[in-house]
């Protein structure tokens, strides 16, 4: 008798296998996928694609918000780049996809 390892019980010829029904762990892992997909992928990919719509839509005069919380009017639209008016005739560079939303015109006055 050892204090460490217990006594093995005695196991019957009708005990399941010790992994299981393969078919089960197959539809587990086939639910597990959809479940991701559902709830993880899509969404995240719906929300890439929105972002890429935002950042291919910005134009010359937009008033925007960049990620950081700026606000600013777009100057000039480059391939990879804007260049807002921050206010006061400070020009500031970003990249594009450090654009979080469009404005509507006149919000800058407002605030």
């Amino acid at each position: 008798m050892s204090f460490f390892i217990p006594s093995a019980m005695a196991q019957s010829d009708a005990a399941p296998a010790p992994g299981g029904d393969p078919i089960v762990t197959m539809l587990m892992f086939g639910g597990l996928f959809i479940f991701m997909y559902l709830f993880i992928i899509r969404p995240q990919r719906k929300r890439q694609k929105e972002h890429q719509q935002l950042t291919e839509s910005v134009a010359k005069g937009d008033e925007v918000v960049m990620n950081s919380g700026l606000l600013g009017k777009v100057v000039q639209v480059d391939e990879n780049y804007l260049v807002l008016d921050c206010g006061n005739g400070q020009e500031l560079k970003f990249q594009k996809v450090a654009l979080h939303a469009v404005l509507p015109k006149g919000t800058i006055k407002q605030i």
